[in-house]
């Protein structure tokens, strides 16, 4: 519950930012490596990020899950700051959509925070029957009390970009959220009923991309280069804006914090770009490209071109800067956004990655690095595989970090990620100026695990974070008492 005694959440963003408490535990899911996924399940694990606790950087608690290769992939909330007007309203549950399996879990987390437990199950069967869905992906929070889910394919495994509500009380799968045709590629969205839009990305067909990577597949069209916008309202598709050839693979999206900026980013995996969209004077939305990560001429890799891969990004609760991941190049970046037409770089920090030195690849053409970066270690251990998911805290001056991707793709690009398990590091940041370090003393190392090497993906805190809240502004506040079954 919120500080004021009213429901989850906060009133606003900087409510959020100035007055929200320090993160004392996150949850992670942790998915079983390819080799041995048929052998034990994946689970959750509690972990505690309290520098004043004796169990700080230990895992608290595992929660397995009942059946093996589910691949849990991201998390999201029954409940958000968008219900932070309504006390009945609790964060209480965590909905645990899984890739693989099209499995969908909800996660009791109200009663016992440190030990989570199984809630509900919603089997394969029903959302492939009732919704015609799969590979259900991102989950938000609606401000009505229900719960939207993307998906990113169909029941068969092609691309298919609909959306699946759930009962927010019962958590029953109750129907599809468009009204109308579906997208043609599905994975991130983000709602905005100030503009009465909601945007959506896509990743690609489940059957191309489970398997692993195969640049054959995007030049066979199976992976999606545009953004969806949709009537809020009426569940519609509007708009479809393709970005071009430099803007393969758009994933996680984020609209600006401020519920009435019409304005946001959205990250482009293959073409390591990053792309603002807005809202044009006539009501149109419209995409532009504002950063590039250029490609690196390689030696010794899948291919001689090398992308960053950009995989992740957040935006920081007082819309100042924005963060992303590049997976493969191996580093994160902070950008100043004071300017959203023209962002600017105030922080980098080398977490691993395919171009450090001595292990194989020789970069042979780099426009950003005269030399080629030594592998990160922490407590005297390389890092594995690269910088993948991150989450920041409220008050915007930590960020953690995981290092696995997708479990065929972690085998694919990073073998040895499989066989030594991620990591969840932690970043100190400078919110005045900018700039990111990594804390030498901060790591939970997910090779130690009990069972054996798992790895960690999508961060979570129970109290809410910058990419699982969305806050509503006053004019959509005042207008849910008439129409908040739409909301």
């Amino acid at each position: 519950m919120a500080c004021c005694g009213k429901g989850p959440g906060y009133s606003s963003p900087l409510d959020a930012y100035n007055n929200g408490p320090r993160e004392e535990i996150v949850y992670i899911p942790c998915i079983i490596p390819p080799d041995e996924r048929g052998s034990r399940p994946d689970y959750l694990s509690t972990v505690c990020v309290d520098p004043a606790s004796p169990n700080y950087c230990k895992v608290l608690h595992r929660l397995y899950l009942p059946y093996v290769s589910d691949e849990v992939h991201h998390t999201g909330w029954n409940a958000c700051s968008s219900c932070h007007e309504d006390p009945s309203k609790s964060r209480n549950r965590l909905i645990m959509p899984c890739l693989n399996s099209d499995r969908i879990y909800a996660i009791d987390v109200g009663t016992d925070k440190y030990a989570p437990r199984i809630h509900k199950i919603i089997e394969p069967e029903l959302v492939h029957s009732r919704a015609k869905l799969g590979a259900p992906h991102t989950t938000h929070c609606l401000a009505n009390g229900k719960i939207m889910i993307s998906s990113i394919g169909d029941e068969k495994g092609e691309n298919k970009g609909g959306f699946i509500i759930l009962n927010g009380e019962t958590f029953a799968l109750e129907e599809n959220w468009e009204n109308g045709p579906a997208a043609k590629y599905g994975y991130d969205f983000w709602y905005q009923p100030h503009f009465n839009t909601m945007i959506s990305t896509g990743w690609g067909a489940p059957n191309a991309f489970r398997p692993g990577f195969n640049p054959e597949d995007v030049k066979k069209g199976r992976y999606n280069r545009a953004l969806y916008v949709w009537d809020w309202e009426k569940h519609k598709l509007m708009q479809e804006i393709d970005l071009g050839p430099e803007g393969w693979l758009p994933l996680e999206i984020r609209f600006l914090h401020n519920p009435e900026a019409p304005e946001g980013f959205v990250g482009c995996a293959l073409s390591s770009t990053v792309f603002r969209f807005f809202r044009r004077p006539n009501g149109k939305w419209d995409a532009e490209k504002v950063i590039t990560i250029p490609s690196k001429k390689v030696k010794g890799w899948a291919l001689p071109d090398m992308p960053g891969l950009i995989t992740d990004i957040l935006i920081s609760l007082d819309d100042r800067y924005i963060y992303f991941s590049n997976w493969v190049h191996g580093d994160i970046r902070q950008y100043d956004i004071t300017d959203t037409r023209k962002p600017k770089l105030v922080g980098q920090v080398w977490l691993g990655g395919s171009i450090c030195k001595g292990e194989g690849v020789t970069v042979q053409q780099d426009s950003e690095l005269k030399s080629q970066p030594e592998r990160t270690k922490i407590k005297g251990k390389p890092i594995p595989g690269g910088p993948q998911m991150i989450q920041l805290s409220l008050d915007g001056k930590r960020l953690y970090v995981t290092t696995s991707l997708f479990s065929n793709w972690d085998k694919q690009f990073y073998p040895d990620l499989c066989k030594s398990g991620a990591m969840l590091l932690q970043i100190d940041v400078n919110t005045k100026t900018g700039g990111l370090s990594l804390n030498q003393d901060f790591l939970v190392d997910y090779g130690l695990e009990p069972g054996g090497p798992v790895l960690a993906h999508e961060i979570r805190y129970p109290g809410g974070d910058c990419t699982s809240d969305i806050w509503l502004s006053e004019k959509t506040k005042a207008a849910m008492g008439k129409t908040a079954s739409k909301i």
